[in-house]
């Protein structure tokens, strides 16, 4: 995302941004220095959400000190260490944890991991294959088992994954989650597109 794309999604009335670092795949990737380009345009009444692969709590805490970011949002499990490391040397950071919705096992972790994050975002890749699909899939999941999840945990639960401007309003009234994401289905030739974008964010605050 550069800084024209973050001003358009702003004035079309975007909640929150999402600034994709370093990944195995996917697409939106940009530098640490253009991640704090943007975060410096954005006022302090929309939040910025950085995406990383990272999946050492360590590696997550000098990220969130490089970029400058107060939200993490981490689109792998989280394999060394722990959420407690980083908010304790992190105290003000918000932690965003994804969880791959491939079938019903989706529901344990997101239980499991509940109480230790502020936020679950529920995505369709697959952490599966040789090499990680970990967003930007443009591929939808089982909405009702993301439904279940939005039943079984206090935590707020976002719903990402192949949304659309034409398919965003059906997905909320079946999960009924906490908020949105979306990615390939507001852009055109890899770009944002802002007839596609508003039609998205009226489409969900009707």
């Amino acid at each position: 995302m550069s800084p024209d794309e973050a001003r358009m999604a702003i004035g079309a009335g975007a909640d929150s941004l999402g600034l994709v670092s370093s990944m195995p795949s996917g697409p939106g990737v940009i530098s640490d220095s253009k991640i704090r380009e943007v975060t410096q345009i954005i006022p302090p009444s929309i939040d910025a959400f950085v995406l990383t692969a990272l999946d050492n709590s360590w590696d997550l805490i000098d990220l969130i000190r490089k970029v400058k970011n107060r939200t993490i949002q981490l689109v792998d499990r989280l394999n060394t260490g722990n959420y407690q490391e980083i908010r304790a040397s992190i105290p003000c950071v918000k932690i965003v944890q994804v969880i791959h919705v491939m079938n019903e096992e989706a529901i344990e972790q997101a239980i499991r991991v509940s109480s230790y994050v502020d936020a679950i975002l529920l995505d369709s890749g697959n952490t599966e294959l040789p090499t990680k699909e970990l967003g930007g899939t443009g591929k939808t999941h089982d909405w009702n088992i993301s439904r279940e999840i939005v039943e079984q945990v206090d935590t707020p639960v976002f719903l990402a994954g192949g949304l659309n401007p034409d398919n965003v309003v059906e997905a909320i009234e079946i999960v009924k989650p906490f908020g949105v994401d979306v990615c390939n289905g507001v852009r055109t030739n890899e770009k944002l597109d802002p007839a596609k974008l508003k039609k998205f964010i009226d489409n969900v605050k009707r």
